[in-house]
């Protein structure tokens, strides 16, 4: 018999999801038995960076620090951020199972290829669609346009883990558009050809059930979190449940900084 029942995800709770789902993505299963996987430096990839790590025996992963640019309120100061994380440790790079600490993308893009792995995050969602953009702040193009020559040009596989609260009501290619022109202050975008992995999509993967996201918003720590509606056998909803208990209580990612000193 198909039930179905709602959780609540908050973004916090969405990442570490993400993060689980793609520890069991065949790809990356595959790729850490044999082959190159980079995690580019982000707040979720920072996430799935942990969970991979940890899967494989890797330790000292520190997710302070991990991200290139970041996003926070008016009265938080980047500056204060920084001081009170870690430096940048440049991306993960996994060759084989094993970490080599201190690469960046940049490093090894000229080397991956068909069978590789690049995971890259990113600052706009189009749901429907399946397509997600990132900012481009680098006047050079930044990590994702190293993420595409090996993407584009030598077959090398990309996904794009990003949560939903990053959702965008515009056509991607036409918000692109007006960021991109002469007239437009603050980063550009690029619409990128890679695989979006949601929480729905983790959720689906991890439990075998059918997610869909069916309301949103919140106050006291559920601002931005969303409701998701699982449909799926008794098992299915038991084992989503397990889940979504396991990862309710994930702090925020600034708790990271405060909590640390």
């Amino acid at each position: 018999m198909i039930e179905m029942k709602q959780f609540l995800i908050t973004p916090a709770a969405g990442k570490r999801l993400i993060a689980r789902g793609m520890l069991r993505h065949p790809e990356v299963e595959r790729v850490l038995e044999d082959g190159t996987l980079v995690i580019i430096a982000g707040t979720t990839n920072g996430y799935i960076a942990e969970e991979i790590l940890a899967g494989i025996g890797e330790d000292g992963f520190d997710r302070r620090g991990f991200h290139r640019g970041i996003t926070v309120p008016a009265n938080i100061r980047r500056d204060d951020m920084g001081r009170m994380g870690t430096d940048f440790p440049g991306d993960v790079v996994i060759r084989d199972g094993r970490w080599e600490r201190g690469l960046e993308i940049f490093d090894v893009a000229d080397e991956l290829g068909r069978g590789d792995l690049v995971l890259k995050g990113a600052n706009a969602l189009d749901y429907r669609s399946g397509r997600a953009a990132v900012y481009i702040g680098h006047p050079m193009g930044g990590t994702v346009l190293a993420a595409l020559q090996a993407a584009v040009g030598r077959k090398t596989g990309l996904i794009v883990p990003v949560g939903l609260e990053k959702i965008i009501p515009g056509d991607l290619d036409a918000t692109a558009l007006k960021l991109n022109s002469a007239a437009a202050d603050g980063p550009g975008m690029l619409p990128i050809p890679g695989r979006v992995f949601t929480e729905v999509d983790a959720l689906e993967l991890l439990t075998g059930a059918s997610a869909e996201p069916v309301a949103a918003g919140g106050v006291c720590g559920a601002e931005g979190a969303f409701y998701m509606l699982v449909e799926g056998s008794e098992r299915s909803l038991e084992l989503a449940e397990r889940i979504v208990g396991e990862i309710a209580d994930e702090p925020p990612y600034a708790n990271l900084y405060y909590n640390k000193k």
